[in-house]
């Protein structure tokens, strides 16, 4: 009766548990100091001014705590992008070079949006569309470039659910897309 009992409260433990581990692993980092800020300057990362918008949309909206961020491609500094498709004129490392260039770009959007970089509770969701050839299937090493830099800005944090697809064309011939959701921070 008592093993009964105790693996009966375990259950109910584990059924009323308001939050999954991974967000209380979030939490724990969050506590521990995690500085995003801190984090772009260690890593040597300038973020750009975020490109504004060529047609009729906006960079993100926000719905409550999440942050839904359009779609952005790997801009350069200099104005160019990085294109082509992977695997036939840039290899999987130039890729996951675009892909992290992407998240730079992406990072400035978000700190525009923001203020500071430390209202971001949890990178959610990633969508990655990598221009390719119907045939290439690495994709998810690619967009290892875009997730890989979340971890590195914001820790635990940016660990992400995600999906890396390829495409036969992406807007101005661009080799990597990347969108996400982002909870921030009341």
């Amino acid at each position: 009766m008592k093993n009964l009992l105790v693996a009966f409260s375990f259950i109910c433990l584990l059924a009323c548990s308001p939050e999954p581990t991974a967000v209380t692993t979030v939490e724990k980092s969050t506590s521990n100091g995690w500085d995003a800020e801190k984090r772009i300057e260690e890593l040597g990362i300038t973020l750009p001014i975020p490109a504004v918008p060529v047609a009729n949309y906006v960079n993100a909206v926000r719905v409550g705590n999440l942050i839904f961020l359009s779609g952005k491609g790997p801009s350069k500094p200099d104005g160019t992008s990085i294109t082509g498709k992977v695997g036939t004129d840039l290899s999987i490392e130039e890729g996951r070079e675009a892909a992290r260039l992407v998240g730079i770009n992406q990072l400035a959007v978000l700190k525009a949006e923001l203020g500071d970089l430390n209202k971001v509770k949890r990178i959610v969701k990633v969508l990655g569309m990598v221009n390719c050839l119907s045939d290439f299937t690495e994709q998810p090493k690619v967009m290892n470039g875009f997730s890989d830099l979340m971890v590195d800005v914001f820790g635990e944090k940016g660990k992400h659910a995600r999906s890396a697809v390829g495409m036969n064309a992406l807007p101005s011939n661009i080799a990597v897309e990347v969108e996400l959701i982002v909870e921030v921070e009341d």
